[in-house]
């Protein structure tokens, strides 16, 4: 592993070349037409490249929104360094700037600045790192107000809506569904100066909110497909009537509990309805939010623990994985500790709370199973739990939380030690 070649994250980003433009606009026009994508332009007046653009993450298709939003310029896109495999020539030749997950890069704040002052672009960046598990916000880095401040330029926002809802994460066949965003300059390059990283970071956030569930209801979006549930127990693992994990089912239109056999239907215009029991949670992401109190509660009575048999693959470069063999994870209050060792590759990748506010996991990934990834600067593993099943959402909850309260313990202790 050692002799490995790794990505070159040192190689300045480059301007879309001019030969690309026809491509991309191919690749991505036709569908945001075809899906009648309306982009509605808020406080947009005399906005003009460069300048930063923050997008809600949902599925592939945000992309080619963005095309459309941002149309005709080109922009800089942070893209996850999964995204450049077997294509690192044209990822680099459209803009694309590689970007591992979680994980603190300096280069990557110059990069940024390198395209805005430079090239004179406009720099696309996706802060939720990972599509929408159950299309509502993810948790924002708290070092995005920071970096937005010291870049001191134009801030706009594009919240998607329906993206989830055409392919959502958990369930990868595409819905007829159509598209909105709104495109909102949320602050100016003259603002910055006077506001706080927490007062940036807090008129982001409030951008950023959005619910595709109650989105789909308010506009009366019906998904017909036969199979609209399928998937969805990857998400909403834990039955709210017994209470027991990694139980839950689903088939066609339906999501049920193999314990306790309470059965929900799911209906065309999202919500859900117990069947043989009373409905506990008729809106998606409020069973979402009961497991994320759940494990919170784990945490807070010390209970929580996890550890699993893996198998584990390396990326350290864009030519594609590594299989490393069988390792073990094991995640607790102290966070998460990743082994190998056999007679051709060791491995101890320690991943303390306070180095992760979040976790990306991906469901049946490229048909390989449910995984969750943690990286180094230098190189990503991915884990595939190999004795038990649909727990990479709990351990996603897991890490938020935990990342919360032991933030909370730190600043209580800073807010009590002696200033002079």
């Amino acid at each position: 592993m050692k002799e490995i070649k790794r990505f070159d994250f040192d190689k300045k980003p480059l301007k879309e070349k001019w030969y690309l433009t026809p491509l991309k606009y191919l690749l991505a026009l036709p569908e945001v037409w075809l899906r009648k994508t309306k982009v509605n332009k808020v406080n947009m007046e005399g906005v003009k490249p460069p300048y930063i653009i923050l997008c809600t993450h949902h599925a592939f298709v945000d992309f080619k929104v963005l095309t459309k939003a941002i149309f005709p310029h080109p922009a800089n896109y942070i893209v996850a360094i999964d995204g450049f495999i077997k294509r690192e020539w044209l990822l680099r030749n459209v803009g694309g700037i590689c970007k591992r997950k979680f994980v603190n890069d300096i280069k990557l704040v110059k990069h940024i600045k390198y395209s805005l002052e430079e090239l004179k672009s406009i720099v696309a960046i996706f802060p939720e790192a990972r599509y929408s598990l159950i299309g509502t916000n993810a948790i924002l880095p708290e070092s995005l107000g920071k970096m937005i401040k010291m870049l001191k330029y134009d801030v706009v926002v594009l919240n998607m809506h329906g993206n989830h809802l055409s392919q959502p994460v958990w369930n990868l066949k595409k819905r007829k569904v159509r598209l909105e965003a709104d495109m909102t300059k949320v602050i100016s390059k003259e603002e910055l100066t006077n506001l706080t990283v927490e007062e940036i970071n807090d008129i982001i956030n409030k951008a950023f909110i959005y619910d595709e569930y109650q989105w789909q209801k308010s506009n009366n979006i019906k998904i017909t497909a036969k199979n609209r549930a399928e998937g969805l127990h990857k998400v909403l693992y834990k039955c709210p009537h017994c209470l027991v994990e990694h139980q839950m089912n689903s088939l066609g239109k339906n999501l049920f509990c193999e314990a306790c056999k309470v059965n929900y239907e799911m209906s065309k215009v999202g919500e859900l309805k117990a069947t043989n029991a009373k409905t506990i949670f008729s809106h998606i992401p409020d069973w979402y939010e009961f497991e994320r109190a759940e494990v919170k509660k784990e945490l807070l009575a010390g209970t929580y623990h996890f550890e699993d048999k893996v198998r584990i693959e390396s990326l350290p470069n864009s030519k594609g994985y590594l299989k490393l063999g069988e390792g073990y994870l094991k995640h607790d209050e102290n966070g998460f500790l990743l082994t190998i060792d056999n007679p051709e590759t060791s491995l101890e990748l320690l991943k303390e709370p306070l180095t992760l506010y979040s976790l990306h996991i991906e469901y049946n990934y490229f048909n390989k199973g449910d995984c969750l990834d943690l990286s180094t600067i230098d190189d990503t593993y991915y884990s595939y739990p190999l004795t038990k099943t649909n727990v990479v959402t709990k351990l996603h909850f897991a890490v938020e939380e935990l990342y919360k309260l032991k933030m909370k313990e730190l600043r209580q202790k800073s807010a009590s030690f002696p200033t002079n």
